[in-house]
């Protein structure tokens, strides 16, 4: 059974805030470039790949809902 939790945020103007830091996406990016060019990473960078993934993932599904929720 899937559950509901409703949070209550004061949305920012600039909508443009629901995204990775240049120096974050650059990380990540770097990363992914290494895993291309290399076929793997080390576990360390690999956690670290995925942690940001699913931060930039639930900082887009943010930016979605505010973007709805502003219409």
């Amino acid at each position: 059974m899937s559950q509901s939790v409703v949070i209550e945020l004061e949305m920012p103007d600039d909508l443009a805030q629901f995204r990775l830091p240049n120096s974050v996406n650059h990380r990540l990016q770097q990363l992914l470039d290494k895993q291309s060019r290399e076929g793997k990473l080390t576990s360390a960078e690999r956690r670290e790949a995925e942690g940001l993934v699913n931060l930039a993932e639930m900082l887009s599904l943010l930016r979605l809902r505010a973007e709805r929720a502003a219409q």
